[in-house]
């Protein structure tokens, strides 16, 4: 349950409820009602204690996140008016702390972890709250409870295990198909409902819609489609909780079985054939499908392999008819391989009308074990969507990759000669904060924290024992005791609460990222914009005077303006300034970024233009150039490791001392004689033999050349050492490359600390 978030769970007698308080200072709400709707805290053996005020607030704020919920109240009768809540957790409640419940009779539990927003420089934060149920009565696989609708259904339709089913769908209307219990695949296939007719039978086709959409599979946002043979259009994704399906094999056939022993086996073709026999369409001996929820793929030497699916009980993939259709489900049959989890289990579809609005989303889950987080508008989306429709899901949230009007190319100019402001609000922000706070980040980062004043930032790495790195980020000193930790890693902050629990250290470490969205001014003239734009009080640095690598804290316009909290960052290689706001102020923030950078030459920029500049001032990303099998030196960050000034002991010291006494590789730039694209992952070569990668790589609009970052073998990476690009098999193409210094673009970062 996400902090600001609620749910409703059905409890049976004997059914216990565990809350764990995930981060700590998060209290939490327990409202339990009797079947008929009557709020009865007796339910679970307790006596209210407060009004519920959190979660009526939460109600009555209208988030559009609630809408399930209080459909849900609304059906059972439940009226929170009434209400008497168990209020559980407070404040100062260390993180990890439980609470249990138990139910005395059958009923509904609605929790909530409520908070209010938090004014950016402020950290009281809201944060999750993990709800374990353990049934009296535990129900056997194949009894899981469907999750409720998204919205009022026009059709509920379950799919028997081995069987196939056919229903039509008007044009608009929504398409839900659940798998109920989890690693259960289902082949989807549809028709033109108007061309069936008229007699033609032009099925959905995946290899025109692979061609068409560039994917293996069509997902939420601009590659969304499926076409039939004629490029019809027939569907689109909306929303997707797996993000893992298959569009390579066809409908298990009797063929396969025949051919692997299994002769009159069960299959979903001839399933296909019996559920479309009515519907005027022709059986065949294989059907072509969308495979949803099949873990397929193509390895590396071209042979189709499978393994268990990756859904989960209550996964769904959410469709959009383009135009009225005839659609066919199976339940696949397969149990002869690990395709449906080695347990045959049903299918269910739902179809809701085309007037009810869902938001496009995939799931994200920052672990494997975390519950899912469909994709979400950072707090300056409506903006954003005005300038542009090419948006891509990047850790959980949707970023514009380039903007309509410009093209990266003519952004990444701006961003050179004039002024940018770019959406960074899926940036991972954690609140540290107690008496431990400044001994737990000593241990955690590599950077020597005591030397930070209040209104300080440090750009530092963290790493595990090995010397592997977790995370890069910066660390925000808001007082004596209180810390912001900035990365993009949903871990690092995890992991920074397992160290203090680990040392006993007392301090909290609460996830804000839901909080705190922030917006980057970037280029030679971003500080003329956000001086004309914030308004700080005596006591805080004007931007005028605000240094590189410090931070003020002021408000929009005037000292009634929205509250922000300004730095002086970026990830562009020059001047720059990031603006943390609450979302409910993004679009007050966004306007007036545009009202005062007219006449200053300011442009959007998406990401596309944001890796050119990163990539030539040398600026590394995660998953490209470093992980955890990449210490900061191999990643050319080994100023961030002050090994000499800092004595006090950190996680990874002795390997770090290690490493850097005995390299085996370095980061390095590269400039490439050649017009030919080079790519992550590209090798690098002296003769026959590999000694290095290409992490990133860009055509640079400055240099006029080809550039990369590459990790590269010690023996081979000083400066002027010429090597090759290996293309294709790394033998048959090869690009002529130098070695030069890492920072294409300004080495010495004169340009953001002018």
């Amino acid at each position: 349950m996400p902090g600001g978030g609620a749910l409703a769970l059905r409890v049976q007698v004997g059914d216990r409820l565990t809350l764990v308080n995930d981060e700590g200072g998060q209290p939490c709400e327990v409202v339990a009602a009797r079947p008929d709707g009557r709020i009865d805290a007796g339910l679970l053996g307790q006596v209210s204690n407060s009004g519920a005020e959190g979660l009526k607030a939460m109600l009555a704020a209208g988030d559009e996140s609630l809408t399930r919920l209080r459909k849900a109240l609304s059906a059972r009768k439940i009226d929170l008016a009434r209400a008497g809540a168990l209020r559980v957790f407070g404040l100062e409640t260390p993180a990890g702390t439980r609470a249990d419940l138990t139910a005395a009779d059958e009923g509904w539990v609605v929790l909530a972890a409520p908070g209010s927003p938090m004014a950016p420089e402020a950290q009281d934060t809201a944060t999750p709250v993990t709800v374990l149920v353990q049934r009296a009565r535990p129900r056997v696989i194949g009894q899981h409870d469907l999750p409720d609708p998204l919205a009022d259904p026009v059709l509920d339709l379950r799919v028997k295990s081995a069987t196939a089913e056919s229903y039509f769908v008007k044009a608009g209307d929504y398409i839900q198909i659940l798998d109920v219990d989890g690693r259960q695949c289902t082949d989807f296939q549809c028709f033109d409902a108007r061309k069936l007719d008229r007699g033609i039978q032009h099925p959905l086709d995946v290899t025109t819609s692979r061609t068409l959409m560039g994917h293996a599979y069509s997902m939420p946002g601009l590659h969304s489609k499926y076409y039939d043979q004629d490029w019809v259009p027939l569907v689109e994704v909306v929303q997707d909780t797996v993000g893992r399906h298959d569009a390579f094999a066809m409908a298990c056939a009797a063929k396969y079985y025949d051919d692997i022993g299994y002769p009159g086996h069960v299959n979903c073709s001839d399933n296909f054939n019996l559920a479309l026999r009515d519907r005027g369409v022709d059986p065949r001996p294989g059907w072509m499908a969308v495979n949803l929820f099949f873990n397929t793929s193509i390895d590396a030497h071209g042979v189709l392999i499978s393994d268990e699916p990756w859904s989960r009980p209550g996964d769904y993939v959410l469709f959009r008819a383009l135009t009225d259709i005839v659609c066919v489900n199976s339940a696949c049959p397969d149990d002869t391989s690990p395709a449906n989890g080695w347990y045959l289990s049903d299918i269910h579809v739902r179809t809701y009308s085309g007037a009810e609005k869902f938001s496009r989303s995939i799931a994200y889950r920052p672990t494997p074990d975390a519950e899912p987080k469909m994709t979400k508008e950072t707090a300056f989306h409506s903006r954003i969507a005005e300038k542009t429709r090419h948006v891509v899901e990047y850790k959980g949230y949707w970023l514009p990759q380039v903007y309509s009007s410009n093209g990266a190319l003519e952004e990444y100019w701006a961003c050179r000669q004039a002024a940018v402001v770019l959406d960074l609000s899926p940036l991972r922000k954690w609140e540290v904060t107690g008496p431990d706070a400044e001994a737990l980040m000593q241990w955690v980062l590599t950077r020597d924290v005591k030397k930070l004043s209040q209104g300080q930032v440090v750009y530092s790495a963290m790493c595990y024992d090995h010397g592997g790195m977790i995370d890069d980020g910066t660390l925000f000193r808001l007082g004596r005791d209180q810390f912001r930790w900035i990365g993009g890693d949903d871990y690092g902050g995890v992991w920074i609460r397992e160290q203090a629990e680990k040392l006993g250290l007392k301090a909290m470490v609460r996830s804000s990222t839901d909080q705190l969205h922030n917006l980057a001014v970037q280029g030679p003239h971003s500080r003329e914009i956000i001086k004309r734009m914030i308004w700080t009080a005596p006591h805080q640095p004007t931007v005028a005077e605000l240094g590189w690598f410090r931070f003020t804290v002021g408000r929009v316009g005037g000292p009634s303006g929205a509250p922000v909290v300004v730095s002086r960052t970026g990830y562009t290689g020059e001047l720059g300034f990031e603006v943390f706001c609450h979302p409910k102020d993004g679009s007050a923030v966004y306007d007036a970024v545009w009202a005062h950078g007219e006449g200053l030459g300011l442009k959007p920029m998406g990401l596309a233009a944001l890796d050119m500049v990163r990539i030539e001032a040398g600026l590394i990303f995660s998953g490209y150039d470093f992980s955890d099998q990449t210490d900061p030196f191999e990643a050319g960050i080994g100023f961030t490791v002050p090994l000499k000034s800092k004595t006090d002991d950190f996680v990874g010291r002795e390997a770090l001392i290690r490493r850097k006494e005995q390299p085996s590789r370095r980061f390095v730039g590269l400039e490439i004689d050649a017009a030919v694209d080079v790519g992550h992952g590209d090798g690098l070569y002296a003769g026959r033999a590999q000694v290095g990668q290409v992490t990133s790589a860009m055509r640079s609009p400055l240099l006029g050349k080809n550039i990369a970052l590459a990790r590269v073998d010690v023996a081979h990476a000083e400066a002027g050492t010429a090597l090759e690009v290996g293309k294709l098999d790394g033998r048959q193409k090869r690009l002529p490359a130098v070695i030069v210094p890492l920072s294409h673009y300004d080495p010495k970062k004169t340009r953001p600390q002018g």
